[in-house]
């Protein structure tokens, strides 16, 4: 479509001042929350397609209405991509989002009252893996693990313990704060040995399973559930991943269990990116969001900013940012007034409540997108070194936002326009 064709489509002032407003901030600001990435044009187009308008209920061959031959083909290029990408053999592209795919796993595998060992929230972990106001809260009876304070990692041997005394049905792996490696072999054993189910949630790390930077859980859980935006650089959604047998409980727990129609044009936007992701440089580009997740942490470290478990494996990490003598709330802000965005986060064993935190999460998915590389993660740091001495310092907030905008512009995210 010609951008002249695209503006005369756009009579809607308001809605689209917001969303041109929204593609601007993009550009302009260095993303650093670790769960958001920049997806493709060929993404984005996938999703503003005409497929937004067929409502396809079921399952290709198996609709609940007419005229799904076309859409069809697009769900099953999905999900065989999805297949092929993590050697899984049976997949299910339609959650709407990656909470919408634990509920349909963990309906699938165990009724209401079921008991769930998972990682505290306050420890890494993730809202649908247990919050009370969570339906895994309100549905089920939720049992905890952690890390331990030392060392701030998860102890397999206290995990052991912890589902030995428990015995939980389901054993849940899998955070959305959790720099480290987990070991899915150990949590398949402790599984089998507690006679409990393994869920992992590789929301996060999908991207980086799939490149084979991180060790995969498939052929160790029963159910692998992703979300397709975050380091898998698709659209915002939900993936599931299990055995032919399991995926049909899977089927029926999703649709008509906890979602209606799947959202087709989104699929297709999943399709596209599950192609991107068997790309080579899709690996390389994985190998990259980790070198510089590390070499953030390293420079970050050498500025006095304690690194939660000492370090990263992966795209994350969490900082604690006690030192400075501000919370994770107002250092978010204060970063954000100098165009780099973050998150408050919990750190293991906090003191403050959640909403102001005593941590912040940075991740290297979207900048090393938009291209930076280990050379600027220097730089990087040393901005956030400075403004969180100085907040409030309006030299400094200055200075260090005109540095960002100059980076920034030498690496756009959608050079001709989003």
């Amino acid at each position: 479509m010609s951008t002249r064709t695209q503006n005369a489509l756009r009579t809607d002032g308001a809605l689209w001042a917001a969303v041109d407003a929204e593609a601007a901030r993009e550009e302009r600001q260095l993303e650093l929350i670790a769960s958001e990435n920049h997806a493709s044009r060929e993404v984005m187009a996938a999703m503003g397609s005409v497929l937004t308008n067929k409502y396809a209920e079921g399952y290709p061959g198996r609709r609940y209405y007419g005229g799904c031959e076309h859409v069809d083909v697009v769900e099953d290029l999905a999900r065989e991509r999805a297949k092929q990408l993590f050697e899984a053999p049976a997949a299910n592209v339609q959650p709407h989002s990656g909470t919408q795919a634990n509920m349909a796993a963990i309906l699938a595998l165990v009724g209401p009252g079921a008991t769930i060992l998972s990682l505290s929230l306050d420890h890494g972990g993730h809202l649908s893996h247990g919050h009370p106001k969570n339906f895994t809260g309100i549905y089920f009876k939720i049992e905890s693990y952690g890390v331990e304070q030392a060392s701030e990692r998860i102890d397999m041997d206290r995990v052991r313990e912890r589902a030995l005394a428990v015995r939980p049905q389901i054993l849940l792996a899998g955070a959305s704060a959790y720099s480290r490696t987990l070991d899915f072999p150990a949590f398949a054993s402790i599984a089998r040995e507690c006679g409990a189910k393994l869920l992992v949630d590789m929301a996060h790390i999908a991207g980086l399973v799939a490149a084979k930077v991180h060790p995969t859980p498939v052929g160790h859980a029963d159910i692998v559930t992703m979300t397709t935006h975050k380091t898998l650089r698709g659209p915002r959604g939900g993936l599931v991943l299990s055995d032919a047998e399991t995926m049909k409980k899977v089927n029926s727990a999703l649709f008509p269990g906890v979602q209606g129609g799947p959202l087709m044009h989104v699929i297709a936007a999943k399709a596209v990116a599950l192609r991107e992701a068997q790309a080579p440089a899709f690996a390389d580009y994985q190998r990259r969001v980790v070198e510089n997740a590390r070499a953030l942490a390293a420079e970050l470290g050498a500025r006095g900013l304690r690194i939660v478990s000492g370090g990263t494996d992966n795209h994350l990490m969490l900082v604690d940012v006690s030192s400075t003598g501000l919370s994770g709330k107002q250092a978010e802000d204060a970063l954000g007034q100098v165009d780099l965005t973050c998150n408050k986060n919990l750190i293991p064993y906090d003191q403050k409540p959640p909403m102001q935190a005593s941590g912040i999460r940075l991740g290297t998915p979207a900048i090393t997108t938009r291209g930076l590389g280990v050379a600027h993660m220097a730089t990087l740091a040393g901005w956030i070194a400075d403004v969180l001495a100085k907040p409030g310092d309006e030299a400094v907030t200055q200075r260090v936002r005109g540095e960002v905008a100059e980076l920034a512009r030498a690496f756009p995210i959608y050079p001709h326009g989003a």
